[in-house]
């Protein structure tokens, strides 16, 4: 009989931990939180001291039977969902639930699951650590204040099915400010100055105007650049200083989970929630070609740069066998840890650093191994040896104008073989640094010869807008949230509608400014970034035992129901409001008024409901309202099966469609075909055009749910020239346009259009 049961979250974990434990351990999965406050009622007793009324969570019943009935089988229980403050919450209702079965509890922390590792923490397996849950707990319940009481209030004002997050809210202030401020941007002239020079020896070389009269150069008109342009062409240029050194560039710290979220985005264009889901399952285990699944990262939700000491050793010693000596600092590389830290696990990491991305190459997907990849060179690059380079400042002397030149050669590349940093904007694979710009050698006091003056016009440009690396970046450095939590927050404010992406930059709808504006004006605290960064650093106290989990809830119930109350009484009816205009209604005699919908404003009769027209508008520069013709019903050439009248194409919320001409008294749609035939074996379908609920476009077959093929590019009845394939796909990129490829991804057949 097994001595003991282990319960980890994900049956992927369980699998890694029962190969490495063997037959004196069960190990079963939770599969996640057990037991969680009601999802139809607030669950918390406001009035006797934030109770929480904890339920088990729907379909999470035979779960519980099931651990239950293991437990009564062993000599005692290791609770060891992550090593977390949600991990801890679990851990703790695991541990109620069973606490009938009355055998011993302990909790493990996994920080990676490598044999070593598993067995010294189940060694070293403590209670549940009271304050960490309490931490947890105290997020939870003003998590839950805050979406199911405000929640509520814009259903009730603006529309159904809206909601409010103490820290998504914030999140979607920042884009919306990001927004006000490029919007109230007023660009500023400014001109630049390349001069290209030549010296005695070799090569030629650009200078940049730098100081005029000793002060900083500003030009900001073209009169003004003009008279510089012909000052510098008619000045004699003269070398007054030459300033060579030797710098170093060391490497960055290896991975937290910001900083991998914001790396994995600008190199691999991954999302937040992607390379979250990546590196859980790096963390939990793969199978790599052993006897069964091997956990290649450490914990990937930390905000620690901390190493310990045996992975510094092994890491050391690759270094000095693989790259040689030169690569290899005298002693270990340290980072700072930030002082907001946590520092409950240490950094994100391989578990084996002898695993490289070439070994591993055979047994991981592809998106899997460009995350190993990322964070095993971001690791060994982390130990290794700075760069060295000579940097170059020469500065030259035109008369009262002087001009500088920088340039560096690298002597040394260090770390920088194998990795360097992301910049923002950087994609994967494109180069991270500038070519080195190599200057002559040269004296001072040289006499140089101008061969060219180059004037630029240039405008100051707005802030950027904000991307998912530079949101979570943001967020990190505000304070908002915690390293477990930036994923959620993107999703959900996409998911919601209150912020949207386009050419991978986060732009506020008019939902979200909407709604911004409603909470800023009636829960001004809520929305307040140092509030809610107050408040994550009273959960770290509360977690370090220096704050009652109880006072902080008090402390912040009472201003914000106060609040609350007044806004049910204040707040504005969005749904209700109307703006008229001047605009005539083309159905009757009334005017046309804005009124909010759920896809934003639109213009609506007012004589609603005896009178349903409606029309899509535009404001233009100066405000006015300009209606927006609609698309008329385009004709097709297919026939309504129902009553035989034409089909034609009409525009919806997702997209076109086909809809019968006879509609109101037919209502019947139809999804618009492709003329591929599905290719799983023995369907007679053909793959036609769909909407996801999300209103993204896809390919699926006309038979499902019999058939459940799909696919996400648009399918070409055209054959492939290389294999045979029956289709062809189309393919749309920014960088590439619209091309043809073969279905088959191993075909690799592409026609550019």
């Amino acid at each position: 009989m097994a001595k003991a049961l282990i319960i980890v979250e994900s049956p992927a974990k369980s699998r890694t931990l029962q190969r490495y434990l063997g037959k004196d351990f069960v190990v079963k999965a939770s599969v996640g939180h057990i037991r969680d406050l009601p999802v139809k009622t607030l669950g918390v007793d406001v009035e006797n001291n934030f109770a929480p009324q904890y339920e088990t969570i729907r379909g999470k019943g035979n779960v519980i039977t099931d651990l239950r009935k293991a437990a009564k089988t062993v000599d005692k229980i290791y609770l060891a969902p992550d090593p977390d403050r949600e991990g801890e919450a679990i851990a703790y209702h695991i541990g109620e639930s069973l606490k009938s079965t009355k055998k011993p509890f302990f909790r493990v922390l996994f920080h990676e699951l490598t044999k070593k590792a598993i067995l010294k923490a189940i060694e070293d397996a403590a209670s549940i650590n009271q304050r960490l849950f309490e931490a947890q707990q105290t997020r939870r319940i003003l998590d839950r204040l805050v979406g199911y009481q405000i929640s509520p209030l814009l259903w009730d004002k603006v529309r159904r099915g809206l909601s409010a997050g103490r820290v998504q809210s914030v999140a979607v202030r920042m884009v919306c400010e990001r927004e006000e401020e490029i919007s109230a941007f007023t660009p500023e002239e400014y001109w630049s100055f390349r001069a290209d020079l030549e010296g005695k020896t070799p090569p030629p070389f650009e200078a940049q105007l730098d100081k005029i009269s000793g002060k900083k150069a500003k030009i900001d008109n073209k009169d003004a650049a003009d008279k510089i342009t012909e000052e510098l062409r008619a000045a004699d240029y003269t070398i007054s200083k030459i300033d060579k050194k030797q710098k170093k560039r060391n490497s960055a710290p290896p991975f937290i989970t910001s900083s991998m979220q914001i790396d994995a985005n600008r190199k691999l264009r991954f999302s937040a929630k992607r390379s979250m889901m990546l590196a859980q399952k790096l963390y939990e285990g793969l199978d790599v070609g052993g006897d069964g699944p091997t956990g290649l990262i450490t914990y990937m939700r930390t905000d620690s740069v901390r190493v310990n000491d045996d992975a510094l050793a092994e890491v050391r010693s690759f270094i000095g066998e693989n790259y040689g000596s030169d690569f290899l600092p005298a002693k270990p590389n340290t980072y700072k840890t930030k002082k907001s830290a946590q520092d409950a696990h240490e950094a994100i990491r391989p578990t084996n650093v002898e695993l490289t991305p070439e070994k591993l190459a055979a047994h991981l997907d592809r998106d899997m191994l460009r995350l190993y990849t990322l964070i095993w060179k971001r690791f060994v690059a982390s130990q290794m040896a700075p760069a060295i380079y000579d940097q170059t400042t020469i500065l030259i002397t035109a008369g009262k104008y002087q001009l500088k030149a920088v340039g560096s050669i690298i002597r040394f590349q260090g770390f920088m073989s194998l990795y360097t940093e992301a910049v923002a904007g950087a994609t994967d694979g494109k180069k991270e640094k500038k070519a080195d710009k190599i200057l002559p050698n040269l004296e001072n006091g040289a006499i140089l010869k101008l061969l060219k003056i180059e004037p630029s016009q240039h405008f100051t440009q707005p802030p950027p807008r904000y991307t998912e690396a530079s949101l979570v970046k943001a967020l990190e450095d505000n304070g908002v949230g915690r390293p477990s939590t930036y994923a959620a927050i993107i999703s959900t404010i996409q998911e919601k509608e209150y912020v949207r992406m386009d050419q991978r930059k986060f732009f506020p709808t008019e939902l979200g400014i909407l709604i911004n504006g409603l909470l800023l004006e009636h829960f001004p605290a809520i929305m307040n970034v140092e509030f809610t960064a107050e408040m994550e650093q009273n959960l770290d106290k509360v977690e370090e035992g220096k704050v009652n989990w109880l006072k902080i809830l008090q402390d912040f119930y009472g201003p914000f129901n106060d609040a609350l109350q007044l806004a049910k009484k204040e707040m504005k009816s969005v749904k209700s409001s109307m703006t008229p205009t001047d605009i005539p209604c083309e159905s009757c005699e009334g005017k046309m008024v804005i009124r909010w919908g759920r896809n934003g404003e639109f213009l609506a009769c007012e004589n609603y409901p005896d009178c349903r027209h409606t029309l899509d508008f535009k404001r233009e520069a100066d405000g006015k309202v300009v209606p927006v013709a609609r698309e008329e019903p385009k004709e097709t050439n297919e026939v309504c099966e129902k009553c035989g009248k034409p089909m034609v194409y009409k525009r919806g919320k997702f997209g076109q469609f086909l809809a019968c001409s006879g509609y109101p008294d037919c209502k019947n749609i139809k999804a618009e075909g492709t003329g591929v035939k599905c290719p799983e074996a023995e369907c007679d379908g053909e793959l036609v055009k769909k909407i996801s609920k999300r209103g993204k476009v896809f390919y699926a077959c006309n038979k499902y749910p019999k058939c459940t093929f799909a696919l996400w590019d648009k399918p070409i009845p055209e054959a492939c020239p290389d294999c045979g394939a029956a289709y062809l796909v189309e393919k749309t990129t920014k960088k590439s346009g619209t091309r043809l490829q073969c279905a088959d991804k191993q075909c690799g057949y592409i026609k550019l259009e």
